[in-house]
């Protein structure tokens, strides 16, 4: 139990850092290929879900999954921190996003590869210490790259300052799994504030 809840963590957090120029909701479906013995793929897609509703204003960001593990992930900007509730757990676990224990050893980009969600997509390849992340994006989807030159943690700044875009589709590898998630609808939309607020009162608790 003790390493799925620390892969489920660690894929989370690889899906929990996505920004905006835009403003509105983005829906995202996911699958799950597990590394790690005694926890398979079907033990991942129950704890992260099959698809999230992903909300996005002013630099702030909030993923809610249908899983039975990660409630939510939540980024607030001014704070530069990263927020994730799971159930069982009192404490709500956040990092800081000005840390980052990965390393882009080299990139590439790859042009008009593929359509996502209607829109004509790059591919950006990374190749990291802990392994390969795919990026695929459209300048459609524009991100303030500006807003995120603080957020170093799993490589977002790198990935910001080359697509200047929001991901609508990507592929982590690494030693422990291999995650996708996909972009099913792009909606652009008014987001209230109250929606990236931390719940009052709450028990915190520092992970890196």
């Amino acid at each position: 139990m003790k390493q799925l809840f620390s892969l489920i963590l660690s894929t989370l957090l690889s899906f929990s850092v996505f920004s905006q120029d835009f403003e509105g909701k983005i829906i995202y479906q996911y699958s799950y290929k597990s590394k790690v013995p005694k926890v398979t793929d079907d033990d991942l897609l129950h704890a992260m879900g099959t698809t999230s509703e992903y909300f996005i204003k002013d630099g702030n960001y909030k993923s809610i999954p249908n899983g039975n593990t990660c409630l939510w992930s939540l980024y607030i900007n001014k704070e530069n921190k990263v927020y994730t509730k799971l159930s069982g757990v009192d404490a709500i676990l956040w990092v800081d996003a000005s840390k980052n224990d990965d390393k882009v050893l080299k990139a590439e980009i790859n042009k008009s590869v593929t359509t996502i969600a209607g829109h004509l997509c790059d591919e950006l390849v990374l190749k990291c210490r802990t392994g390969v992340q795919k990026i695929y994006f459209s300048s459609k989807v524009s991100v303030n790259v500006k807003l995120f030159e603080k957020h170093k943690y799993n490589n977002w700044y790198d990935i910001l300052s080359r697509t200047n875009a929001l991901p609508l589709k990507y592929i982590i590898e690494n030693e422990q799994f291999i995650a996708e998630g996909t972009a099913l609808a792009v909606i652009e939309r008014k987001i209230a504030d109250s929606t990236f607020a931390l719940p009052i009162d709450t028990k915190l608790k520092r992970l890196n």
